[in-house]
């Protein structure tokens, strides 16, 4: 049975909760409360295993907090023994417009330490991320502000039909493969 490590980024702490930055959190969150799974804390993350057309998902939120989340995936990929083609990375993004999903196969970390410890931890770019857009809507020098502010009200509203796709792109991903998933719904 084929195994896959998805990895929602975020920040633990109730502060952090319902943040732009935590959108990692709350897909993976959203996909066990549909599947009636729930987490539990285990070494570096919040885990939980789902399984799906005869695939394994183990499903991290990294505890070490955004700029190290590079520790906890790759301790979790030589715990379950997963190698790098079967890691999706579930993050935030400043360059996309707030809503767009893209799945990647590899970049830079565009500035996000989440992405950048990853990098530094694994010494590759080449991992599937699934960038999820957060929009740029903040002034000169408020970025860290916007990004770990709350959703508003708009965005909460738009919210769950985008989290939606993102939960079909994570099942894809294990089903279908990147290339297939890549094509089906980047255009989208």
């Amino acid at each position: 049975m084929s195994k896959f490590l998805i990895a929602g980024l975020g920040n633990i702490g109730e502060e952090y909760t319902e943040t732009r930055h935590n959108i990692g959190f709350k897909i993976l969150d959203e996909l066990a409360g549909k599947e009636g799974i729930s987490f539990h804390t285990d070494r570096l993350a919040a885990v939980a295993e789902y399984k799906f057309k005869g695939k394994i998902f183990i499903l991290i939120k990294p505890s070490t907090y955004m700029n190290l989340s590079g520790k906890a995936i790759n301790y979790w990929m030589q715990a379950e023994k997963i190698s790098l083609d079967n890691v999706l990375i579930l993050t935030d993004d400043l360059a996309l417009p707030f809503g767009t999903l893209r799945l990647k196969t590899k970049g830079s970390d565009g500035g996000h330490n989440g992405l950048k410890s990853i990098q530094e931890t694994l010494n590759n770019t080449e991992y599937s991320r699934l960038r999820f857009g957060i929009g740029s809507e903040f002034s000169k020098g408020k970025q860290v502000d916007y990004v770990l502010g709350k959703w508003s009200e708009d965005e909460q509203k738009s919210l769950p039909p985008r989290i939606e796709t993102a939960i079909e792109m994570i099942k894809s991903f294990g089903t279908i493969g990147v290339q297939r998933t890549m094509t089906a719904f980047n255009n989208k």
